[in-house]
């Protein structure tokens, strides 16, 4: 897919230039706990600005219904933006109201404007065509060009993601690029052997993902709650843990087809069982084709990170979407460490497909830097990997 560049939209000095940023950040009340989306953010508006451009950043926070929501103002966003900028960020209390035309009509060369949540407006997300259409309109009239650079977000039909790209010259940024160029290398030609390494909670959430990859990648390693529908689809026990019945069948199917000649799907073989779901549970480790009745799986065990690296660290490509176990409690964390780090250490391109996988990167400390690429959006890396078109990207398609 060739999509068009800022390089494309010509001399943007005195320009208004629109960049759909994902901002969506998790806050302690007006606390940041996590600022990786806003520094992904940087290079693209840093760009644009010293190209003198009059740049207005559009952004989301949490899932308000279409309402202003105190608890997801952006307000807070805009202070570590400008930290990370080094320049004042002005912020708008609105998206398209006063106030947004106020900051904009003030900005000069250079200058840095971030509106309010634009889900603060319901036809940001309508599912109506031409409710989102309408305000896109409103979005367009603060703008001369549009940079769509919230990678998190081009696999949504939203007005500031899709129909402002129909309405004025867009193009993507750099962090849009560079998501898709990563991506392209582990769908398009991967280097084998190729690693897919799955976690979370729902296995209905990466069905797509698994179909699609039984035919193309070499193994898929299960892990996290979702294991559990794949352990209960080979007829064992799982306990009190998470399960899926719904996708037992399907799941069965998935192992069936890897039987046939697909993918090799491994599983973990032993598994960290807790007397409860909390940070100070008894816990220990048994076979993964034991788990006693009313105790839970948190982690893969100690054989399956042992196995698990061994996989990851002779792979040539890896992609990396879920924790393997509840990261946020340490005890149930060392699954979904030993992942990263033999992702770390391995000699192939690895790729942390965004969401709570980046997340358990920086809270785990691993090095960032030790990784071929961190994804900014979990749900469109997945859609990427599962083949699906992304509408954020065609719109952008030169």
């Amino acid at each position: 897919m060739a999509i068009k560049t800022i390089d494309s939209l010509g001399d943007l000095r005195g320009k208004r230039v629109l960049v759909r940023a994902d901002l969506n950040v998790p806050l302690d009340g007006q606390r940041i706990t996590d600022d990786g989306r806003v520094r992904a953010s940087v290079p693209t508006i840093a760009r644009l600005a010293g190209a003198g451009a009059r740049v207005v950043v559009m952004a989301h926070l949490g899932r308000p219904k279409g309402a202003p929501e105190a608890r997801y103002s952006l307000q807070p966003v805009a202070t570590r933006l400008a930290e990370l900028l080094g320049q004042p960020v002005a912020f708008a209390g609105d998206t398209v109201g006063p106030l947004a035309a106020a900051r904009v009509a003030e900005a000069a060369e250079g200058d840095v404007v971030l509106l309010e949540n634009v889900r603060f407006n319901p036809g940001e997300t309508s599912k109506d065509d031409a409710d989102r259409r309408a305000f896109a309109v409103q979005l367009a009239e603060l703008g001369d060009a549009f940079v769509s650079d919230g990678f998190g977000v081009v696999h949504r039909k939203q007005a500031s993601v899709y129909e402002i790209a129909q309405i004025l010259p867009a193009a993507a940024g750099g962090l849009v690029l560079a998501e898709v160029e990563a991506l392209s290398r582990a769908t398009e030609a991967p280097e084998r052997p190729y690693a897919v390494v799955l976690g979370g909670s729902k296995v209905s959430d990466k069905l797509g993902v698994i179909g699609n990859l039984l035919g193309k990648a070499d193994t898929l390693l299960i892990g996290g709650g979702m294991v559990y529908t794949f352990l209960a689809a080979q007829g064992h026990p799982v306990g009190a843990s998470l399960l899926e019945v719904d996708q037992i069948d399907t799941v069965a199917g998935h192992l069936e087809q890897a039987r046939a000649g697909g993918a090799t799907i491994q599983l973990p073989t032993d598994i960290v069982v807790a007397d409860k779901f909390a940070a100070d549970a008894a816990h220990y480790d048994v076979a993964a084709s034991a788990i006693p009745e009313g105790w839970l799986g948190l982690d893969i065990g100690p054989d399956s990170r042992k196995a698990f690296a061994e996989t990851i660290r002779a792979a040539k490509t890896i992609v990396w979407n879920g924790p393997m176990g509840v990261f946020e409690f340490p005890v149930f964390a060392e699954g979904t460490r030993a992942v990263g780090q033999a992702m770390v250490d391995s000699e192939g391109f690895s790729i942390v497909g965004g969401g709570d996988s980046a997340a358990a990167v920086r809270l785990l400390g691993l090095p960032e830097a030790g990784f071929g690429h961190i994804s900014t959006g979990g749900g469109a890396s997945l859609e990427l990997l599962e083949g699906k078109v992304l509408p954020g990207l065609a719109v952008l398609e030169a």
